[in-house]
């Protein structure tokens, strides 16, 4: 029984179990996307505007915004500091999207926000009309951090920037991590479009961190300009090697330092995340010493991205399994490059002839899955792979056998793409052909749904409704 299926909760008592809870904010989603501030700074207002008790980091970008955060905040808390923090989309779990010096929101918690805040959401909504799922979200997120006091909030930002919700917030630092051409339909068609809605959540008086390149930095340099704002200009740090495990990347204020993420994207966004600790510093919100810098990213994990994991068999050995979200066609061709340079580490890749790959693939159909397969097709290493395409039961989900025919002419020597009629359908085909890796991507719902059934973590245990 999904969320949805449940009865309606007993709003009106105030006391919520998670999933009367759950239930009750993902019935907001019916309203769908609505970009604007007013409602949410009004059901801020009438909590007593909880979001001007933390400082941090508000952070923008087309990619890599989970990963800053997951380096930064593992850093943070190397150093002593408790930190609160926001990743987006979740996983497994919807508490994943309020984390607390790494762990999820509790269940009683997150139902406790959640009661607090839809009595005054609904007080809203008769003036400036419903207010959406993830304005709700919003509100409880900083309502449980004024409760927590933590010593510094790092809020990824929902979608686009100028009118998300998170920019009800300005916590000191303003980070806009790169531009891509994603969400056209509500940002822009052009990357100099979308990068003023990303760089307007610089407001004045703050510090900002930027990775961008090209006409993107020109919008976010002219905007600080005009609102005297310092602005630090992260170039990507040097990727010396790898291995398996550790990415080593050379920055100019540590010299040659390991971290926990894989991909030589994570050069460009480690280099931002220490740009944005250094932006903390300056703002007088914490400082994070260069030893407590190198520990924290060393530990930095960042579920679902390039995540490796040695999954147990039915046959009583193991199978490694990538997971990935890939969503974007930035985000793809990361993964392809990835694959290419982690080839030799993965499963049988010392050897003459490694296994070849098997991939279980999902997209959204409002995705530019063309350009998401286009991005894939240049990965050598996916030579001789098959490729199960899957769908989730949702309704903007892309059809299998309609992805598989677009994997099929995507021209990659040897790629055979089949379909399967559900995720765990495919997952088991994986798993049970070849010993290669086992790659899962093209959309998060996908990776979350095979994570929640190859990864047994307590922290992640929903109560039973």
């Amino acid at each position: 029984m999904t969320a949805l299926d449940r009865p309606a909760p007993d709003v009106a008592s105030g006391n919520l179990s998670y999933a009367d809870a759950l239930t009750a904010l993902e019935a907001r989603g019916r309203f769908g996307i609505r970009l604007g501030l007013g409602r949410v700074r009004a059901l801020l207002r009438e909590l007593g505007d909880p979001q001007l008790a933390v400082r941090g980091a508000l952070v923008a970008g087309t990619n890599g915004k989970g990963s800053v955060i997951a380096l930064a905040g593992s850093a943070l808390r190397a150093a002593g500091y408790r930190t609160a923090e926001t990743p987006k989309p979740h996983l497994v779990t919807y508490r994943e999207r309020i984390v607390v010096d790494g762990r999820p929101i509790s269940p009683d918690d997150f139902a406790r926000g959640v009661a607090a805040v839809l009595p005054l959401a609904d007080k809203v909504a008769h003036r400036l009309g419903p207010l959406t799922e993830f304005e709700l979200l919003t509100a409880v997120m900083f309502r449980h951090f004024a409760l927590i006091r933590p010593d510094v909030a790092l809020v990824e930002v929902g979608l686009g920037g100028r009118l998300d919700a998170t920019h009800a917030w300005d916590g000191g630092v303003a980070v806009v991590t790169n531009v891509a051409l994603d969400h056209t339909d509500r940002l822009g068609s052009t990357l100099e479009a979308i990068a003023r809605q990303k760089a307007a959540i610089i407001e004045r008086g703050d510090r900002a961190v930027t990775g961008t390149v090209g006409d993107a930095l020109g919008v976010v340099r002219r905007r600080c300009i005009r609102l005297g704002v310092p602005l630090a200009i992260a170039g990507p740090g040097a990727v010396l090697g790898w291995t398996r495990d550790v990415l080593t990347v050379d920055l100019p204020r540590l010299g040659p330092t390991d971290i926990g993420l894989r991909g030589r994207h994570q050069g460009a966004n480690l280099a931002v995340a220490d740009a944005l600790l250094d932006a903390l510093e300056a703002a007088g919100i914490a400082t994070v010493p260069d030893d407590a810098r190198r520990t924290g990213y060393a530990q930095a994990r960042w579920p679902g991205r390039l995540e490796l994991l040695d999954v147990a068999t039915a046959g009583g050995g193991t199978r490694e399994v990538l997971l990935d979200g890939a969503h974007n066609p930035a985000g793809a061709a990361a993964l392809a490059t990835a694959l290419d340079e982690l080839r030799p580490h993965l499963a049988g890749g010392d050897a003459s002839h490694p296994p070849a790959l098997t991939l279980v693939w999902g997209s959204m159909s409002d995705k530019d899955v063309g350009g998401v397969i286009s991005a894939m097709a240049g990965c050598g290493a996916l030579a001789g792979a098959t490729v199960i395409c899957t769908a989730l039961d949702l309704p903007r989900a892309m059809a299998a056998p309609e992805l598989a025919a677009a994997w099929q002419t995507a021209g990659i020597p040897g790629l055979r793409a089949i379909a399967a009629a559900t995720p765990d359908a495919a997952l088991d085909l994986a798993l049970s052909a070849g010993d290669g890796t086992v790659v899962v991507a093209g959309s998060l719902y996908l990776v979350g749904a095979a994570r929640a059934r190859l990864v047994e973590d307590p922290a992640l245990r929903d109560p039973e409704a």
